[in-house]
């Protein structure tokens, strides 16, 4: 999985990068789905002693294209675990109140508390992705944003928050795909927003913006994994690899009690 990481300095042309590759794992789709049921239950036990221990914090920073998958793997991914120490933020187009703040207020609230996971579905760089791309900031605003988030971040991991951010890279063919499917399947109308065909017609514009973002944004604290996401079975074992062996290298231990259990009779 250390192929996936976008090592700081290093200049993203996300073309090199195969949104098909599943090389990491032989074992084809089935032998993954047991893998990941594996991993699915060391990942909840793994959260369990890490909300139980309440020291350590862990953002999940989930990014993409429309359909690259970023709700299948907070299904997938995070099925079984406590929904007592695990949360989801969403972040949509600003409120009033948020534009009425700096654009990392409404992020910085929803960071992880101690003991927390949280998994961003989009997050910051979206203001420094979808308002380049629609021009609703001049690009001295934006372009100056890049170093604020790497501060930000490296603040949020000095004060004990694990990041572990993902894009997950499909190809353009695989979007179609599954925009089709979704036309296709009366059950998937409500997935269906007319105004992602615009979106789309941007994709070279959303690549470019996405290459410059990674790049700049993938740090020694915080660093980017490109994730091969045409392949959805492959894309939540991948995920769930990291997650795990991330998670694992805290060492989260349950608290001792603070008595002594031998002396304590129920009656």
């Amino acid at each position: 999985m250390n192929d996936y990481r976008l090592k700081p300095g290093r200049a993203l042309h996300l073309d090199d990068w195969d949104t098909d590759d599943s090389k990491s794992f032989r074992g084809g789709k089935e032998a993954a789905r047991t893998k990941l049921d594996t991993l699915n239950d060391r990942l909840e036990a793994l959260q369990e002693a890490l909300y139980a221990e309440g020291k350590r914090r862990i953002l999940v920073v989930l990014q993409g294209m429309d359909t690259s998958g970023k709700d299948g793997v907070i299904r997938h991914v995070f099925e079984g675990v406590n929904p007592q120490g695990v949360r989801v933020a969403s972040f949509k187009a600003p409120s009033a109140e948020e534009l009425a703040h700096d654009y990392l207020w409404r992020i910085h609230q929803q960071a992880p508390a101690r003991g927390e996971i949280v998994i961003f579905n989009r997050s910051h760089y979206e203001d420094v992705l979808i308002v380049r791309v629609h021009n609703l900031v001049p690009r001295e605003i934006w372009s100056r944003r890049f170093d604020q988030i790497n501060d930000f971040e490296r603040m949020l991991t000095e004060e004990g928050t694990l990041i572990l951010k993902f894009f997950l890279h499909i190809s353009r063919d695989e979007q179609r795909r599954r925009l089709q499917a979704r036309l296709d399947d009366a059950t998937k109308h409500w997935k269906f927003n007319p105004a992602d065909l615009n979106e789309r017609q941007r994709w070279p514009d959303y690549m470019q913006a996405y290459e410059e973002a990674l790049t700049r944004t993938s740090t020694e604290w915080a660093p980017w994994r490109i994730i091969p996401s045409d392949r959805k079975w492959y894309r939540n074992l991948a995920i769930a690899s990291v997650l795990v062996e991330a998670i694992e290298s805290l060492k989260p231990r349950y608290p001792k009690a603070a008595f002594d259990p031998g002396k304590i009779t129920i009656v």
